[in-house]
């Protein structure tokens, strides 16, 4: 029997070594490969939403992830999640945002959800599919989101201890008004790390892990 096959679609470079280590530790025996364009991501952030000219590019760099022999697309950016979803509809394979499971989790866990994000682009199409995978759970939940502005432009330029402190700082305070913390974008897992035990008191779910593990439970 021929070995699964996963293609990844990411806007950044950068989660391409986060991904290989998550996909050697739980689909070991399936192949995985890559596919980046960084321009999708630039364009969202230019624009302030995703716009359907860069919808549709997403979609074709999905339908070309699935052209070069993918059994399943998992896409690792949380901001063209829209554009995802359509792409779904439209393919003969899986399309799987990347956010997808760590939503699921979280309503499950609680009826208030607190969402932190460091790109407004990124926190609308979260808290979207949050509300909506609750409505689709019969659930009702409050949402409680958190910008840290000027965080991103901070990580970019490369002051990481400021994107760091701001971040930190965010979660210290939705430690004490929510059940669950969600974190919109993967370069924030880091800073979990860094926090004392005092501060971690509700669950805080990152995506990548979760959509890895997902993966895992629907391929084997």
């Amino acid at each position: 029997m021929k070995n699964k096959t996963l293609g990844l679609v990411h806007t950044s470079a950068t989660l391409v070594p986060v991904f290989q280590q998550l996909c050697q530790e739980h689909l070991p025996d399936v192949s995985v490969f890559n596919m980046v364009d960084d321009s999708l991501i630039k364009d969202v952030i230019a624009k302030g939403e995703l716009t359907p000219a860069t919808a549709k590019r997403v979609v074709n760099q999905i339908t070309s992830a699935e052209q070069a022999g993918a059994d399943f697309i998992l896409v690792t950016c949380s901001s063209i999640g829209k554009a995802v979803e359509t792409a779904d509809t439209l393919s003969n394979v899986p399309v799987i945002r990347v956010d997808l499971a760590m939503a699921n989790e979280a309503v499950k866990i609680g009826k208030r959800i607190g969402i932190i994000a460091t790109l407004p682009t990124t926190l609308e199409p979260t808290a979207d599919l949050v509300l909506r995978r609750a409505a689709l759970a019969d659930t009702d939940i409050t949402l409680i989101c958190r910008l840290c502005e000027g965080a991103f432009e901070a990580l970019m330029s490369g002051d990481s201890e400021r994107h760091n402190k701001m971040v930190s700082s965010a979660l210290k305070e939705l430690n004490h008004e929510v059940d669950v913390i969600l974190l919109a974008q993967a370069s924030m897992a880091k800073v979990v790390d860094t926090l004392p035990e005092e501060d971690k008191k509700v669950p805080i779910l990152s995506s990548p892990a979760m959509a890895i593990k997902y993966l895992a439970t629907t391929i084997y």
